[in-house]
């Protein structure tokens, strides 16, 4: 019986070596390590502003939500979201690349607190963050496994990191991406990017669609990326949205979170369904809106989307806001139910 803990407690000293020795490695590149924070919860139990008794909006069953607020000067700017199967912990990653992860406690099927958050600096491939080189705006992420994705605007990159085997330290190593990324508009480009899953057609296909980096014809540029392999296709464009982030359904459509502003007409966000089989080079696709929103709901500047199924075999769409680190707006995270899946 004691040879077992014997070996158990060997390999907790390792492992807490070689944390020990990434952080110091990590600090020694001027990042810094990941730290806990305080997230305060206020709950949202109701989606529409004049009917607290609404429940169902187009496809989608409103199931509850969360403001979050936090003393630590870093938090907001969420501009990208990943929610485990668990459907409890998370990753996202913030428009200063910063990462932000933690776990969502439920109390009857609704969001109603985050637990365990940490924060960190997003790391580049010499260690020291990725912010320190300019590459600061990440605004996408992506989720193979234990491996990550983001898209980061301005510079037009796309970075990977180990996050399976290292976690909040793992380094991006930048990935090849066509030239042609360099005549994306500035600061409207990488912000939907997701990894088809293996069970799916064109598995192993990264999908990137621009914000609003348009085509000749004004419609979203956009690309399946597969090692040396680039297909280009375009989303069609309409009504003033832009698109801000997307996700796969497991019935192989692709979802995209769109949002438009304006002084005249305010802001409203929607969630377009597109079958991927549509999804081919050349192609110029469109899809089927599931939810359309403006301020009479409660929304914000939404910016990241998952989906992933829970206990009751739901399809659960959770959304995230970024507040631009302005006093003016909110982080909100919103849960839904896909209505007939």
């Amino acid at each position: 019986m004691n040879a077992p803990r014997r070996w158990l407690g060997a390999i907790g000293a390792v492992v807490a070596l070689v944390l020990a020795v990434a952080i110091a490695a990590a600090q020694s590149q001027g990042a810094e390590p990941p730290r806990a924070i305080d997230i305060r919860a206020v709950p949202i139990t109701s989606f529409d502003n004049r009917d607290a008794t609404r429940r169902v909006f187009g496809a989608l069953e409103f199931r509850g939500g969360l403001e979050l607020t936090s003393t630590d000067k870093d938090f907001g700017g969420l501009s990208s979201l990943r929610v485990a199967a668990d459907g409890e912990h998370f990753i996202s990653l913030s428009d200063k690349g910063r990462w932000f992860r933690g776990r969502i406690v439920y109390r009857d099927g609704a969001p109603a607190g985050i637990v365990d958050a940490e924060m960190a600096p997003a790391l580049g491939p010499d260690g020291a963050p990725l912010a320190a080189r300019g590459w600061f705006d990440t605004e996408s992420l992506a989720e193979d496994g234990g491996t990550l994705y983001a898209g980061i605007e301005r510079v037009e990159k796309i970075v990977r990191f180990n996050y399976g085997r290292d976690g909040l330290l793992a380094r991006g190593e930048p990935i090849p991406v066509p030239p042609d990324f360099k005549t994306f508009t500035f600061n409207k480009s990488l912000e939907c990017l997701v990894m088809v899953p293996k069970s799916m057609p064109r598995a192993g296909t990264l999908v990137a669609v621009t914000e609003r980096s348009l085509d000749a014809a004004g419609n979203h540029r956009s690309y399946l990326l597969k090692g040396k392999n680039v297909g280009r296709f375009t989303v069609r464009r309409s009504d003033e949205f832009d698109v801000s982030d997307c996700a796969i359904l497991p019935s192989a459509d692709l979802l995209l979170l769109e949002r438009r502003f304006s002084y005249a007409r305010g802001l409203a966000i929607r969630i377009i369904r597109i079958p991927l089989a549509s999804v081919n080079p050349g192609a110029l696709v469109d899809g089927k809106e599931l939810l359309k929103a403006d301020l009479g709901y409660q929304i914000d500047n939404m910016e990241g989307l998952s989906v992933h199924r829970n206990a009751q075999d739901e399809i659960i769409l959770t959304l995230i806001s970024d507040d631009n680190f302005s006093a003016l707006q909110r982080t909100l995270l919103l849960q839904f139910a896909l209505v007939g899946e």
